[in-house]
């Protein structure tokens, strides 16, 4: 039976944040109790070694327990230090010990921790696919714009070139019909010539005097 004078003993005695040579135990105590330190007593299961640690003049409701052995059983059992001596001890918990090469622990009592680590991964995870997606859509976006660009300066300088072909063209065009129909005038004037000598001809021989022709005999 515990003394009137102790306080009770810790509940909920649990362990955390296991690792190959480490662990975390933590507890409650129940409210109303003066309490100033505490006291745990780790062993391995196969009895080679023991540890007790005591610590008082502090409200620690947890201890990291260093120096274990890789993938070992252990048992621990906590007891709360008040004013007039110590509580009896709380149940014996057993745990053990990660490997080197173990990644995610596999006592049940981490499992919490565990989950809220890889939601944390996770959700880094997406903020970093939102910011290389946003990156990779401004990106295309001015890659557009500068096609856009590059387009709207090559069409116009087809238009001014089609301008500037076009002109010539005009110019050239005029002043070839004036020389073309002199070139015709200047041909068709022989033929002129030619025709108004057909008529001179004619009149020559009318004015020319007839010859009968003379009888047979």
């Amino acid at each position: 039976l515990a003394h009137p004078d102790r306080p009770p003993s810790p509940v909920n005695v649990t362990v955390t944040q296991l690792k190959a040579n480490s662990a975390t135990v933590s507890w409650d105590v129940p409210e109303g109790d003066v309490v100033i330190g505490y006291a745990i007593l780790q062993q391995r299961q196969d009895g080679q070694m023991q540890r007790f640690i005591r610590e008082v003049n502090t409200t620690n409701r947890a201890c990291v327990l260093w120096d274990l052995a890789e993938d070992a059983d252990y048992i621990i059992q906590v007891q709360s230090i008040g004013l007039y001596g110590e509580s009896q001890a709380s149940k014996r918990v057993h745990f053990r010990t990660l490997k080197e090469t173990d990644r995610l622990p596999s006592n049940s009592s981490n499992q919490g921790d565990i989950t809220m680590e890889g939601l944390d991964k996770d959700r880094q995870l997406q903020t970093g696919e939102i910011i290389i997606i946003v990156a990779v859509l401004l990106m295309w976006a001015a890659v557009i714009a500068l096609f856009c660009r590059q387009y709207d300066i090559i069409k116009d300088n087809d238009s001014n070139n089609n301008k500037e072909k076009t002109k010539p063209s005009s110019e050239h065009s005029t002043p070839e019909r004036p020389s073309g129909g002199l070139l015709r005038s200047k041909k068709k004037s022989p033929s002129v010539n030619i025709i108004e000598v057909a008529p001179v001809w004619g009149r020559a021989r009318s004015r020319l005097p007839a010859v009968h022709a003379a009888p047979d005999p």
